[in-house]
């Protein structure tokens, strides 16, 4: 009876923060005639507990249907992007939930509603969004607005300031670069044996050369593969640069890399106990919410955790562009369709969802990524959270367009970039000469893998693995 009570309240609460926040213009909602609104998600139970319920206390008159996104995966599926494209064809959401790649495409089928002349018409507030995410939308549409995103994941720099101390290195600051994130990781000993020894930079994960180097080439915005052209371009001046600072990380001994691959499986205090930024053993790592969330159930669950200074800063930056991060990820982008019979109401729905209202009740929980509506997430267990909305975000190109690329490609380069990678990292081949290796034998195997995609188009693909197909593309987070 105590747990239904204390339930009771909490939605008691939450319905009088919505009918205050509204009570200026809210009283007319409750007249209108009554509606139905068909909105497309991967989950419905999550849908009305993130969403739904919220938006029924302010609007009782509008009827969600959830158009649940797992019945596209009832049959065995190999092109993903048809089914996704069928699935909305067929059932005909009102709004639909996109990613940003599809957000482009939709709107240059012509699918989606201009929100421009809605919030225009409107007066619907927009000035206290994160600075940057309607610019990163609107690239999608050649300058106009077609979708909005209530949350974001971001990327930042967190260090230990107790290590920095006491090795006397000088504390991080906004806007490093990834020559200065390398360079002051090479400022911490690296004697000691593996099981108590100390590291200057290291992320929740594996960190051998490849992955340094593709942190560095997705925060600078460097594409191995032009999708356009067909051509590999992975031999260039910027590639030797990322490569070669990933090399001096490697070679300085001051990066960890957990030579067992990290964590195996076991109790959750195995898991913590394997994240060394967390066990106070690295100095300086990149990470988002989901680190402070990791360091607090650390504290919590580990015996004799020893708990450590947290300092947080903006970056890594692109030295080209100091002021902006591509380490910005839009959670769920929503929009609606052009042809919607429902438009008004899924205009209602979208204003409140990316509204100042939703933003004050969700950004308590810290279970929806950062909110997109700034002044509401000011910190997490004592930590500001300000240090998130500091650079401007950027799309990462990095892996745009790569779904032209057919996946067998992806089979036959990466082990020649492996094996490539080995010989620089044996001092048996020189990093210039390995990357003209895998440009010149990417681009037979790449010309080739099109030439027989181009030949097999309009056949019965072969099935792959549970019905999934390889993309063959690690991407960076």
């Amino acid at each position: 009876m105590g747990s239904k009570f204390v339930h009771k309240v909490a939605l008691f609460a939450m319905s009088c923060l919505l009918v205050v926040g509204c009570s200026a213009g809210a009283g007319k909602e409750t007249t209108k005639e009554r509606q139905s609104l068909r909105v497309m998600f991967w989950d419905e139970n999550y849908f009305f507990q993130q969403y739904g319920d919220l938006f029924a206390m302010k609007y009782p008159n509008i009827d969600i249907e959830v158009v649940n996104q797992q019945s596209m995966y009832n049959e065995e599926v190999t092109d993903y992007d048809k089914a996704f494209n069928d699935f909305v064809e067929k059932e005909q959401p009102d709004v639909v939930l996109l990613d940003t790649s599809k957000l482009e495409t939709f709107i240059s089928d012509g699918k989606l509603l201009e929100l421009d002349p809605l919030i225009a018409r409107d007066k619907y507030n927009t000035d206290t969004i994160y600075p940057g995410l309607i610019d990163l939308l609107k690239e999608q549409g050649n300058g106009k607005l077609f979708g909005m995103s209530p949350s974001f994941s971001g990327s930042v720099l967190l260090y230990n300031a107790d290590l920095f101390n006491k090795y006397g290195v000088e504390l991080p600051h906004d806007g490093m670069t990834w020559q200065e994130i390398i360079d002051t990781a090479r400022r911490f000993p690296t004697d000691g044996d593996e099981k108590t020894r100390i590291y200057g930079y290291g992320i929740q994960g594996t960190l051998n050369l490849g992955t340094i180097a593709s942190y560095i080439a997705s925060t600078e915005g460097l594409t191995a593969i032009n999708p356009d052209t067909m051509k590999v371009t992975i031999n260039t001046d910027s590639w030797k640069r990322a490569y070669q600072l990933a090399l001096d990380a490697v070679k300085s001994d001051t990066v960890y890399n957990p030579k067992d691959g990290g964590f195996g499986g076991g109790s959750m205090e195995d898991y913590y106990q394997s994240q060394l930024f967390l066990m106070g053993r690295i100095a300086l790592t990149t990470g988002g919410l989901g680190m402070l969330q990791n360091l607090k159930e650390a504290s919590d669950r580990i015996k004799d955790y020893k708990p450590f200074e947290l300092g947080m800063v903006a970056g890594p930056i692109d030295p080209a562009e100091p002021d902006v991060t591509r380490d910005v990820y839009l959670n769920e982008v929503f929009a609606i369709q052009s042809n919607s019979p429902n438009s008004e109401a899924a205009w209602e729905f979208l204003k409140f969802i990316n509204g100042e209202e939703y933003a004050k009740i969700k950004s308590r929980s810290m279970n929806s990524g950062m909110m997109s509506r700034m002044g509401f997430t000011k910190e997490y267990n004592g930590h500001n959270l300000d240090v998130f909305y500091k650079l401007k975000p950027k799309p990462n190109n990095s892996y745009k367009g790569m779904e032209k690329i057919p996946n067998e490609f992806y089979n036959q380069y990466q082990p020649i970039v492996d094996r490539e990678l080995a010989l620089v990292q044996d001092n048996k081949k020189a990093l210039s000469d390995a990357l003209a290796t895998i440009q010149e034998e990417g681009q037979v195997i790449l010309d080739k893998a099109v030439k027989d995609a181009e030949a097999n188009k309009g056949k019965t693909p072969e099935s792959t693995t549970n019905g999934e197909p390889s993309s063959g593309v690690t991407v960076v987070e």
